[in-house]
This record gives structure tokens, C-alpha cells and sequence, in this order.
């Protein structure tokens, strides 16, 4: 009995085991065992773990930080599904199975990518880099494309499995959500970009202009008379039309004719902008000139948005600018008048004090702009309209109206009518006001010129096109005022450090605007010297003056 026992139990051990519907085999080699499953799929695994639990218990979901062998498997995967060309077996892995298979599946129809090759890198925690080598073919026309993405594995916080956190950057890095890749006879021919004396505009000269060359492309590619050729571009969705990105060029497979488009920039201001931004991470600069609106100069240390044109962040103290303009207007403030600075003021619920807690006894407005004290302006919202520095900075400075026609894509600064603390934390460049460096730049330039004169990088000549334009300026009384907080500021006040050696009719504001989860705030700096004004921004960089001062400072110390 014992014998034929124990030669029934060792024949078991060769026999396939049935687990919940599902037949199991055990493949076995030199250092690696793994399952070859036959039907049943996921739905049977769930059966497995639900026969071992009671009726009334639940199965338990898998939490916790992801193992290494979760990542490489997921990622394993998803990457071999996409190679193979299978969309919906690696859409399947991700968390947005529906729009995963939708751009992968573009990926070989309506991109033409063939013999594709995905090879993964290093997992840092559940992030994995991989490199793209794939061949674009259309109409008998191919090219090579390569470049670098990366995915994230999460684990799903219902069913507790692995699965690749799914954007459509995990395609391609330029593309956003809601974007599509596609090769074919490109709908707008390119240009070719001049600036002002006449040298032609590329990114090799001018590695920050990429999304301004893209914007003058789409705006300008049929009107300027050039000829589409064959292409492999992202082709932008809703989202990203909103947010005013245009369609972007990976790959030419066969060269379009261009047109000519001439622009305001020069090259000695731009090549120094370039170089100005390259030495700080997340720096944006714009040069304008008052007299006219041309803009000179704009460069990002971040190449692949333009946050100098289409930055939405709070301006900080730099909006002080505009709130002492409404002050002075409506009698609140004066330049040489006593006005308060207390340590701390109330308002709305919200107690607000200025940096370091610091106050000014029996000092002057003009003190209190130079060295930029908070409390000085929030102390004054208990006298204004809930919708009064939306209307001066509409009226008076051209912002807020989204109507700017600039040639590019732009975001026209936001001033929101506001209440209570949010309305007082707005006077401080707080609360949901947004700027970028061309709203603040026009704003020194207003000062300077005395008049809002709408910002372009392409002449109204080349298409006609209407200019925005403020419904009033300041008194005679308000703009000197303005001018003389923004010299004293420059010579003794928080921009002195930055603006020494920058001389002749000269004004400055620094700014510091605090964001939620960053531990340095965004530094902020606008300026102006003569017939240039400037406004920079350092994104977690820490006090305008120390950060984004000395990098306008360089190019206003260029000349006007």
C-alpha cells in the first residue's frame, strides 16, 4: 500500500495542474520558470483567490510600492506589444486602455512608423526610460526617426495590478494628451523667419525659438507663399489648441518651398538673450521697445514651451507696478505721502505680512515701493471695487482683454474680478492673477512711453492685421509718479543691486510669487533703460532681484 502510494503521489507531480478552469504548465529552463497559460486569463487567477476565501469575504487587493520584477514585466509587456504593432494588447496594460490603443494604433496608420524597436533602459523606482528607432515611410519617401521617452508603471488603486500610467507623452515627448502623430503632405508650407536686419532665424543660431518658428509657420506658412512638403508632425487637439501650442514638425521627409516672413527681433539682442537664459534653469526673458511695441529680444532656458509668450504665473511684486498706478489715480497713494507699512493687515479672513515680517514707521509710499511692502497696497483694498485693478489693467495697460495680435501665439496676462482676500492678494500680484515676461515687459514699457502699445513680433503691414489697443492713459500726475517709484526703486530700492551700471532714464520693479508645493518662490524682474524694456522670470529660482534682475539688467545695459 505505502509503495503504490507513493508512486501515485510522485505521477501527480507530472500531470498539468487544473487551477480554477485554467491549465497551468510549468516551463522550466536554465535559470528562468514561467507559466504558459491556456485560456481563463486573468478572470481564472481571480477565481483561484476567491475559491480560497470564504463567500463573504472579498479578495484582496494587492497595495503597496510596486516590486522590480512588476516593473520589468509591465513594462516588458507594453513595450513588446507596441513593437509587434498589437495596440490593443499594450493598450491593455495602461490605465487609459481606450485612448492608449487610439495613438498607438495612429502610431503605424497614420504616422507610416514601421519596423519599430523599443529598447528599455535603467527603472528608476517605477519610471523606466526607453529608446525609439523606427522608419517613417510614405509614398515611397522613408526616413529614420529615433529619439527618447520614458513610461511610468503604477499600480491601480481598484484591482491592485501593475499598469503603465498612460499619456500620450509616453509615445513621443512633445505630445500632449489629446494630440496625434501624423505623416503626410503638411497642410501649411514652411517659412523661413528673418529678423530684423535680415539674417535668417534657426534654431541652431537660436536653440529658444523652435515654438516661435513654429507659431510664425502656422500663422504665416500659406499667406508668405511657400509650398507644403511631406512630413511627420504632431498635430495638436483641443487642449492644446487652448492652450495656444501650435503643431509641431519631428521629421521632414521631403522639403516643402518657403515663404518669407520678416520679424522685429535682433540678432545682437537675441544672440544675448540666449546666452543670458542658458546660465539658469527655468529663466524667460522678453526686450520690447516702448516707442513702437517691436519685440526684440525673447528666450526660455526651457525649450520646449514658450513661458516668455504663453506663461500663465503670478506675478508677485511686479504687479505692484500696475496696483500703484489704480492707488495714485484714485488718491489712495502718493510718492513722497506718508503711507502705512505695518508688520501685518487683515483682510477677507486672511492675515498677509511682507517678507521677513518687516515694517516701515512714518516712511512714504515711495519707501514702501522700493522695498516692496505688501501690507502697503493690501492695507488699501478695503477702499476699492471689487473689480478696480481689473479695470486698470485693462484700460490702462492693455492686459486681460485676450485680444493681443502679436503674430505668435501669446497668453495676454489674466486679471480676474475678484473679492475679499483673493481681490487683496491680487493687488500683490497674488491670488489668480497671471502674467508672463511680454505682459510685464509691456507693462515698464507703458511706464517708459507713457502709453500701451501693444507688443508684435510681425509688423500689422505684412496681413493687416489690427493692433490692440487701451481705451485710456494715465494722467500726466500718475505717470510721473510711477516713473519715480520705478528710478527709485532701480537706484536704492530691492533692483538696486541688479540695475548697477544701468544708466540714463532708468526704472525697475523686483518680485517674488510664491507657489504652492515650490520651496523657492518665482523670481520676477521688469525694467526699463531709454527706448528698451525688458521683464524675466526664474521659476523656483527665489527673489526677482538675485535671479531673474541680473538677466535683464545684462540686455538693457545693451543700449536703447
Amino acid at each position: 500500500m505505502g509503495k503504490r502510494r507513493r508512486v501515485a503521489e510522485r505521477r501527480r507531480t507530472h500531470r498539468p495542474a487544473v487551477i480554477g478552469g485554467m491549465v497551468a504548465v510549468v516551463v522550466g529552463g536554465a535559470g528562468f520558470a514561467g507559466y504558459v497559460l491556456y485560456s481563463g486569463g486573468a478572470a481564472a487567477e481571480d477565481r483561484t483567490s476567491s475559491t480560497a476565501a470564504s463567500a463573504d469575504e472579498k479578495p484582496k487587493v494587492k497595495t503597496g510600492p510596486l516590486s522590480a520584477t512588476e516593473v520589468n514585466t509591465t513594462t516588458r509587456t507594453f513595450l513588446t506589444s507596441w513593437q509587434q504593432g498589437k495596440a490593443d494588447r499594450a493598450a491593455a496594460v495602461t490605465s487609459d486602455t481606450e485612448a492608449a490603443a487610439k495613438l498607438l494604433t495612429g502610431y503605424t496608420k497614420d504616422a507610416h512608423l514601421k519596423d519599430v524597436t523599443l529598447t528599455p533602459g535603467t527603472p528608476t523606482g517605477g519610471k523606466v526610460p526607453f529608446a525609439v528607432k523606427a522608419t517613417v515611410s510614405y509614398k515611397g519617401t522613408s526616413k529614420p526617426l529615433s529619439y527618447d521617452s520614458s513610461l511610468t508603471v503604477v499600480r491601480n488603486t481598484t484591482t491592485g495590478k501593475p499598469q503603465v500610467d498612460w499619456h500620450a507623452a509616453v509615445v513621443h515627448p512633445d505630445l500632449k494628451d489629446g494630440d496625434t502623430l501624423v505623416t503626410g503632405e503638411s497642410g501649411t508650407p514652411p517659412v523661413k523667419a528673418m529678423d530684423r536686419d535680415g539674417g535668417e532665424i534657426t534654431t541652431e543660431k537660436y536653440p529658444s525659438l523652435g515654438s516661435v518658428l513654429d507659431g510664425l509657420r502656422e500663422k504665416y506658412g500659406k499667406k508668405a507663399g511657400g509650398k507644403a512638403g511631406v512630413e511627420l508632425q504632431v498635430v495638436r487637439g483641443k487642449e492644446s489648441k487652448k492652450a495656444k501650442l501650435s503643431d509641431k514638425t519631428l521629421l521632414e521627409l521631403s522639403k516643402g518651398t518657403p515663404g518669407t516672413v520678416k520679424t522685429t527681433l535682433s540678432p545682437t539682442l537675441q544672440a544675448a538673450a540666449e546666452a543670458q537664459v542658458a546660465k539658469r534653469a527655468q529663466s524667460s526673458v522678453v526686450v520690447l521697445r516702448p516707442s513702437t511695441g517691436e519685440i526684440l529680444a525673447v528666450a526660455n532656458a526651457n525649450k520646449g514651451f514658450n513661458v516668455a509668450f504663453q506663461g500663465s504665473l503670478a506675478p508677485g511684486s511686479t504687479m505692484k507696478v500696475v496696483t500703484s498706478s489704480l492707488l495714485i489715480e484714485k488718491g489712495l497713494a502718493s510718492a513722497d505721502k506718508a503711507h502705512p507699512c505695518p508688520k501685518y493687515f487683515t483682510y477677507g479672513g486672511w492675515k498677509f505680512q511682507n517678507d521677513d515680517k518687516f515694517s516701515i514707521k512714518g516712511g512714504t509710499f515711495k519707501a514702501s515701493f522700493a522695498r516692496s511692502c505688501n501690507t502697503a497696497f493690501i492695507s488699501q483694498a478695503p477702499k476699492l471695487e471689487n473689480d478696480s485693478l481689473t479695470e486698470q489693467a485693462q484700460q490702462v495697460f492693455g492686459l486681460s482683454m485676450n485680444n493681443w495680435a502679436v503674430g505668435v501665439p501669446t497668453f495676454d496676462g489674466s486679471v480676474p474680478v475678484q473679492s475679499q482676500a483673493q481681490m487683496a492678494a491680487s493687488l500683490i500680484g497674488q491670488g489668480a492673477v497671471r502674467m508672463n515676461p511680454l505682459n510685464m515687459a509691456s507693462v515698464s514699457a507703458t511706464v517708459e512711453s507713457g502709453v500701451f502699445r501693444q507688443p508684435y513680433l510681425v509688423s500689422p503691414d505684412v496681413d493687416g492685421r489690427t493692433l490692440a489697443k487701451a481705451s485710456r492713459t494715465m494722467s500726466s500726475g500718475t505717470l510721473s509718479q510711477l516713473r519715480e517709484l520705478m528710478a527709485y526703486t532701480a537706484a536704492y530700492g530691492t533692483a538696486a543691486e541688479a540695475m548697477q551700471g544701468v544708466y540714463g532714464n532708468v526704472g525697475a520693479k523686483t518680485g517674488s510669487a510664491e507657489v504652492d508645493g515650490q520651496k523657492k518662490p518665482n523670481g520676477w524682474f521688469t525694467a526699463y533703460r531709454g527706448d528698451l524694456a525688458a521683464a524675466g522670470v526664474v521659476q523656483a529660482g527665489g527673489h526677482g532681484g538675485d535671479t531673474a534682475g541680473p538677466i535683464v539688467a545684462a540686455l538693457l545695459k545693451m543700449g536703447s
